[in-house]
């Protein structure tokens, strides 16, 4: 069972023998260290499990460490004589994976790579071992899918503690905002201290489906480190009363680090979390297809279909005028939980009416784009489709008549091409948006041969 979880940062400077004394400017994060970590080993736990953003991090799959046992030292910062030699839970990596593997739920050992501890785990546990030393240890990797998808993996986690009936402590570790100050390493954004403010009233209250809502370009700015793990955490916690307790927050040097312990005081039926927010999302979300435009109905009618009969769908004989009458590159985009899904369009017409383009575009975004596993079935609920009406590309005389919220670009260069479409979240200047599509066309954006073209795109929703 679950006998206790704390969420901690992981800054290798708060090490004495990194810090060398500069650890002391991050006082209140030392101490709410030694507090829960004393917390942890007053509960006697026999298995440790730690959530890493700096473990072993596939996009569309969650590593659980393999093997018998790890070693890791912090010599890449100056101070390698701080070394870690692990025992691995074996039993429990094992139950764990066998347990995604029949729930076909990308997570498991097969695909580990990192023998070597991270110092996402490491630093955790120079204060764990300060306090207690006898233990086994599970090391788990984040992954680029949703944020729902690291709330249900921690299901399973926890679904395996309770199996195998081991006193478990957990250890959601991850940094905060990396980009609170001017003079930090990374600069001062505004929503560096937003994203700290919300996220330690998040934790501070235990409101762990607020998690799941965070807006993605809050977390893309913020530059947060820890969110993922966090949501892991929250869904090992699912349908558990819990009690909170803050112990520090601080941003000395420009990144936020937060402290909070969570007591297990029971059983409560009124955090199964995972499920009030999927009633809510799909409620949501039928409304909005509900009253999507003919364009979206169009997309949405072509994905659901291919998707539960593998097959493409015929036209319908009772579209408007403005779908079949007229030709225009489409773009469909797919996404869940505020990430996106899939994306394919054409920049100029291939077929014989838009109708058709969305159609074909809308199979190939949600079964044929590479960055993504093809869309499944139970996934249907929780998508949110769009279509870009695309105008007819267009040369610029230079980058100046460039304006990333009303344009695409199309970046060209010896064969290759790279396409953004406008007025996307995060993408906020030029700039920027000339980089974005030349690294998807693999371009140089400094090539002298480079030819850029802007679009107009009409949203439909």
């Amino acid at each position: 069972m679950i006998v206790k979880a704390i969420m901690v940062p992981h800054p290798p400077i708060a090490v004495h023998e990194v810090g060398k004394g500069e650890e002391k400017k991050i006082q209140s994060t030392l101490d709410g260290f030694h507090a829960v970590s004393k917390e942890i080993a007053e509960m006697k736990p026999e298995t440790v499990i730690v959530l890493s953003p700096h473990a072993l991090m596939y996009r569309d799959f969650f590593n659980v460490s393999s093997g018998a046992e790890a070693y890791g030292d912090l010599g890449r910062f100056g101070a390698g004589a701080v070394a870690f030699e692990k025992v691995y839970d074996r039993e429990f990596a094992y139950e764990l994976s066998q347990l995604c593997l029949q729930d076909h739920f990308p997570a498991g050992t097969e695909y580990d790579r990192q023998p070597e501890l991270d110092h996402g785990t490491m630093v955790p546990l120079y204060f764990l071992d300060q306090h207690m030393s006898d233990y086994k240890l599970v090391r788990i990797g984040l992954s680029g899918l949703s944020l729902r998808d690291h709330y249900r993996f921690g299901m399973y986690i926890a679904a395996t503690a309770e199996k195998l009936s081991r006193r478990i402590a957990v250890i959601g570790s991850g940094d905060l905002a990396h980009c609170q100050k001017a003079d930090g390493p990374y600069g001062y954004r505004e929503e560096g201290p937003q994203y700290d403010e919300k996220i330690m009233k998040t934790m501070g209250e235990a409101e762990f489906m607020d998690l799941l809502q965070y807006d993605p370009v809050l977390l893309n700015r913020s530059m947060e480190c820890g969110h993922r793990s966090f949501c892991i955490m929250a869904g090992i916690l699912d349908g558990l009363a819990v009690k909170p307790h803050v112990y520090s927050h601080e941003a000395t040097f420009g990144v936020g680090y937060g402290i909070v312990s969570y007591d297990i005081l029971g059983k409560d039926a009124s955090r199964h979390f995972l499920e009030q927010y999927d009633r809510k999302e799909t409620e949501r979300l039928a409304l909005l297809r509900k009253n999507a435009d003919p364009f979206v109905q169009l997309a949405w009618k072509s994905v659901e279909s291919y998707v539960r009969t593998d097959r493409r769908m015929e036209m319908p004989e009772d579209l408007p005028s403005e779908l079949t009458a007229r030709r225009a590159g489409v773009f469909v985009s797919i996404h869940k939980g505020g990430d996106l899904r899939g994306c394919i369009g054409t920049i100029e017409p291939v077929y014989d009416s838009i109708a058709e383009e969305i159609i074909r575009n809308a199979v190939s975004a949600c079964s044929r784009d590479p960055r993504f596993i093809p869309v499944e079935e139970e996934e249907l609920p929780f998508l949110d489709i769009s279509v870009d009406e695309l105008s007819e590309p267009e040369m610029i005389a230079d980058r100046s008549q460039l304006d990333p919220k009303r344009y695409g670009v199309i970046c060209s260069c010896r064969g290759k091409r790279g396409v953004l479409l406008p007025d996307l979240d995060g993408v906020d200047s030029a700039e920027q948006q000339i980089s974005i599509a030349c690294s998807k066309g693999k371009i140089d954006p400094a090539d002298d041969d480079l030819i850029i073209e802007r679009f107009e795109a009409i949203r439909h929703v």
